[in-house]
């Protein structure tokens, strides 16, 4: 691994100073699961390093009336196993769950599997289907972006080499809410999504007031199903409904083929767990 300096900011200001004065040469460090496996192979070689361990405003897990806010260096682990994230924001605790193994998930940070910014990243999902936004701090003050807007491409989001990702804000669901995430991998755990789908359904008098569908690693960015949402929305969730959303979300995947799986084999997997988050969040919903 190649020698660098290490930045270690008490501040959010602080550690704004560090990237101004180092700019592209510098990495952010939170829980290092991705990036020092990046370091040792030469991926990726910073003059400096910037551990975010002592700005206290990223490793904040707080909940009201209103929503969540997630620092984002706030472990998958801690996201696991916080029981108002369980209850009230299932999916997102469900994707904390399949990080890697326990020990990833107490390193591995909600921040760090956005900002890598991974087709397949598991916390993504849940994420666009609670309508959640990224709050990001800069040399010219804070400003918010929508999950859905968060991701520009392949391993690259909105972030300037000047801002950091501070938390994720998240609109409470409100009542008679419901949600799921499911993934495809080929083995149990220590594995990547071949597809990733979380579903959000809301009901509101008999019928589905809002609907959300996400998807993962079928496109060169997390993404919703927006079509399949609207065919939800404003009408009673039956099992036919359930069915044509599925199919209607196939068509908002983009799949390729790999080693991992073929482009075909992605589209229905896409369907498949469409349609079973889609069951499941109905189910969460109370419907």
């Amino acid at each position: 691994m190649r020698r660098f300096e290490l930045a270690l900011p008490r501040s959010v200001d602080e550690a704004l100073r560090v990237l101004s004065e180092r700019g592209s040469e510098a990495k952010l460090l939170a829980g290092g699961t991705d990036l020092l496996p990046q370091l040792k192979n030469g991926l990726l070689k910073p003059a400096w390093v910037v551990d975010l361990s002592g700005v206290e405003r990223v490793r904040t897990l707080r909940s009201d009336s209103g929503g969540l806010r997630v620092g984002a260096a706030v472990s998958a682990r801690t996201l696991e196993r916080d029981a108002t994230t369980q209850k009230t924001y299932t999916s997102l605790a469900e994707s904390g769950a399949l990080v890697g193994s326990v020990q990833i998930r107490n390193l591995a940070t909600l921040g760090g599997n956005l900002c890598n910014a991974a087709p397949s990243a598991d916390m993504a999902p849940p994420l666009l289907a609670l309508d959640a936004e990224a709050v990001i701090a800069g040399p010219r003050g804070e400003r918010r972006v929508p999950i859905t807007d968060f991701f520009s491409g392949v391993r690259r989001t909105v972030l300037s080499p000047d801002e950091i990702l501070l938390e994720i804000v998240i609109p409470a669901p409100g009542p008679r809410s419901g949600g799921h995430y499911l993934r495809h991998t080929p083995r149990r755990e220590l594995d990547i999504a071949v597809v990733g789908v979380a579903s959000q359904l809301t009901l509101s008098n008999g019928v589905c007031s809002k609907a959300r569908i996400a998807l993962a690693a079928v496109a060169p960015v997390p993404l919703r199903a927006r079509e399949a949402e609207q065919l939800l929305e404003g009408k009673p969730v039956t099992p036919e409904g359930i069915e044509r959303a599925a199919e209607m979300a196939v068509g908002a995947a983009r799949p390729i083929s790999d080693q991992r799986g073929s482009a075909d084999y992605r589209l229905h997997l896409v369907r498949v767990l469409t349609r079973r988050t889609l069951r499941t969040a109905l189910a969460r919903a109370g419907g």
